[in-house]
């Protein structure tokens, strides 16, 4: 099988790339696909959109009305499939997914597609597996890290800095949003090494390893 993923920004698509062969295998394939934000789902699904903008829900109609022509032509001993993978953020879950399956329903060649939301952030697949990340940061704060409830709306990256960049989040937040974008794609390149895909404290990455499962039909590497 042949995964097409799509994540809002560089520093998720640094973690998957390495996170993703640990859960597929070596005989399935991947592509991780990287966009400059989540953005919002346009109001008109067929409507058109600036290409050159990409913003990850702004495109996804256009995205899954073409992942759904090109699927349709691909050999059925080799099927293909689509992975949304973004933050919920504040948004509600239920209301979010709805809303996804809205665009995936409006396509006349629906693509097979997952939808695996993150929640709060990415950051929290990383503070569900404690040891990974004290491997990749021995000094990180203990008390921060063991008062994290695991996928709890907290401010999930603000909850990461305080346990591991010096001065917390407020230091790196007076940096501004590239730098934290920046310090963000370090994490996930220092931290995805040592994850265990197969024990992570976060359901919603255990989610995302189930449905994996289900599609290829055997337990992650």
């Amino acid at each position: 099988m042949h995964f097409e993923i799509l994540v809002e920004d560089q520093s998720g698509k640094k973690a998957l790339d390495i996170l993703i062969p640990k859960l597929i295998g070596i005989e399935n394939s991947f592509k991780v696909h990287p966009y400059k934000g989540i953005g919002r789902i346009p109001k008109n699904l067929c409507g058109k959109v600036d290409i050159s903008k990409r913003i990850l829900l702004m495109q996804l109609p256009k995205l899954l009305r073409g992942y759904g022509n090109t699927f349709a032509n691909y050999p059925k001993d080799f099927p293909a499939v689509v992975i949304l993978i973004c933050d919920l953020d504040a948004k509600c879950l239920k209301v979010f997914r709805e809303e996804l399956f809205t665009i995936l329903n409006a396509c006349v060649q629906k693509p097979e597609t997952r939808f695996c939301v993150a929640i709060e952030e990415g950051e929290a697949w990383f503070l569900g597996d404690i040891p990974a990340l004290k491997k990749a940061y021995p000094k990180a704060k203990d008390a921060v890290l063991n008062a994290y409830v695991n996928d709890s709306i907290c401010g999930t990256w603000e909850k990461l800095a305080d346990a591991i960049y010096p001065g917390g989040s407020a230091a790196l937040s007076n940096k501004g949003w590239q730098a934290i974008g920046s310090e963000k794609s370090e994490w996930a390149g220092k931290i995805a090494p040592h994850m265990d895909v197969n024990n992570n404290a976060s359901p919603s990455f255990g989610y995302l390893r189930v449905k994996i499962m289900e599609l290829t039909g055997s337990p992650p590497i």
